[in-house]
């Protein structure tokens, strides 16, 4: 019975690493087509100042990194959510939940983002290592 608790345990941590590791390459990838000079007439656009395009880009950029090596956990989704609530109704407008300009894997990404605020890091992360890190930064 204790083996299978062990091995049981180890494929949550494992499974837990690796929705972080894709959730965090997810924004990272997403965030460096942010830094191209195209992405000022896309802000335009929607109405935002082209003064916006750094922080949009960093706002998605450090928040990844952090997510991948399991630290500041919380704040980075956190962060990210509010990243995601912007790119659902400012970018895509939310006309429709699925199609041409649906919405379904902008939530599909806040859900897991929740899902990371209530879970915290995990077992394979820096703050699990560190373990001095205060629960609510983790």
């Amino acid at each position: 019975m204790t083996h299978i608790l062990i091995r049981s345990s180890i494929f949550q941590d494992i499974t837990h690493f690796g929705i972080r590791i894709v959730i965090g390459a997810i924004f990272i990838a997403h965030s460096l087509g942010k830094f191209e000079p195209d992405f000022v007439g896309f802000l335009g656009k929607m109405g935002l100042p082209p003064e916006m395009q750094i922080p949009i880009a960093l706002a998605e950029l450090i928040p990844g990194i952090l997510l991948i090596i399991g630290s500041l956990t919380r704040l980075s989704c956190s962060l990210l959510s509010i990243v995601i609530l912007g790119a659902i109704f400012l970018a895509k407008g939310a006309t429709s939940f699925s199609g041409r300009g649906g919405v379904e894997f902008e939530i599909l990404i806040l859900a897991v983002c929740l899902s990371m605020i209530v879970l915290g890091p995990g077992r394979i992360s820096l703050s699990y290592i560190l373990k001095n890190v205060p629960r609510f930064l983790q």
